[in-house]
């Protein structure tokens, strides 16, 4: 008789697992990438409203994020399947309006990182004044990533592990040394009114469930998954507070007018002086892994969209979203100011709305198979 053998679900040749990410990779992506676009204007704008109190928000959004996190590993756990290959079963064709959905608030949740990033770089790299398409190069990148599979995003959050880590840290040693964290006292100097404005007004920054959910909805978890992509979060978000901390206590009073924070937090090291400006090569670390955050919710609008019209190739809507993507920034970043307030100010809702979205998957029926008994010797 010619023996048997199972394919192992991790096996690379398995079919199912082609196209798909690991928890390892949703863990790196979480701790590495989802940090970046929050060390940019979130600073500030936390200190705009809350002044020394900034962590406070910040804190409150991540003990929401985390909740709903904890939500969507646990319908994740439920079964053997992928999360959104349980919603087509459930749903059938309906489904389709969820993929319709996600990738409209995608698309929606692209426009401030697109701005901040266009202004970012011209304010950073420019001496001069750029010219009309010097931003240009940045979306015939998007248009690329937009066209490959979701196992992209894993390879972004592989490549980020190095290219934010190091920088990251590098800064923040550079910056200790002039830092005063007195600067942070008293606690709760501010009323919650300011609290509240801040967290609704920074709700575009912290967003991070809703940008995990395209990557968990294709895992095939398995025993450990939660815990591995938990504590990537976890480590994201103690990162992010250890540097609005040290920004803060570098700062103090004058920290909401500093824009663009991670460019500036090392500035005031006393060997750039004798060395030169070191601390750019960080800068520019730190940037590509930017431009990964800022490609991502343009690349899962393109692949909902693929999704939703059953296209077996993206190459054509990549590069029509990434093309309205840059029309948009070339025709829009002279009303960056009013349109900012408005998202603070009358569209933060819809984030909030999205981040606690997932928390729907529990509503999933659990069908994981038990694991059999093995039947006695005779």
């Amino acid at each position: 008789m010619q023996a048997t053998t199972t394919i192992d679900p991790d096996f690379r040749g398995d079919p199912k697992q082609k196209d798909a990410v690991v928890s390892r990779q949703i863990a790196l992506f979480a701790a590495f990438v989802l940090p970046i676009y929050k060390l940019l204007e979130a600073p500030s704008v936390l200190a705009r409203f809350t002044g020394g109190d900034l962590l406070l928000p910040a804190l409150l959004h991540y003990v929401f994020q985390t909740g709903v996190l904890i939500a969507l590993l646990v319908a994740a756990s439920r079964s053997e399947k992928t999360l959104f290959e349980r919603l087509d079963e459930k749903l059938g064709k309906w489904s389709l309006a969820v993929y319709i959905s996600l990738a409209a608030y995608f698309l929606f949740a692209s426009i401030l990182p697109l701005l901040d990033l266009e202004k970012f770089v011209y304010a950073a790299f420019f001496d001069t004044a750029p010219t009309l398409f010097s931003f240009a190069f940045f979306f015939l990148f998007c248009a690329f990533v937009c066209t490959k599979g979701i196992k992209a995003m894993g390879r972004i959050a592989d490549l980020s592990l190095f290219l934010f880590l190091l920088p990251f840290l590098a800064l923040l040693v550079m910056a200790l040394g002039e830092a005063d964290f007195t600067n942070l006292l008293p606690f709760f100097e501010y009323d919650l009114t300011h609290t509240v404005s801040a967290f609704s007004y920074t709700s575009p920054h912290f967003s991070d469930v809703a940008f995990l959910l395209p990557l968990i909805g294709n895992l095939r978890f398995k025993k450990g998954d939660g815990v591995k992509i938990g504590v990537g979060y976890g480590v994201g978000s103690l990162c992010t507070l250890l540097f609005l901390g040290v920004f803060y206590g570098l700062y103090s009073s004058i920290a909401w007018r500093e824009h663009y924070a991670f460019s500036k937090i090392a500035q005031y090291f006393p060997a750039l002086s004798v060395i030169g400006r070191i601390d750019f090569l960080f800068v520019y670390m730190l940037c590509i892994v930017l431009f990964f955050y800022v490609a991502a919710p343009l690349y899962y609008t393109a692949h909902f969209t693929a999704k939703v019209g059953k296209l077996r190739g993206k190459t054509a809507i990549s590069f029509a979203i990434s093309f309205a993507a840059f029309l948009f920034v070339l025709f829009c970043n002279k009303y960056y100011d009013a349109i900012y307030a408005f998202f603070g100010t009358r569209l933060f809702p819809i984030f909030l709305v999205f981040s606690l979205a997932p928390t729907a998957f529990l509503l999933l029926k659990k069908d994981r198979a038990k694991p059999q008994k093995e039947a006695p010797h005779a």
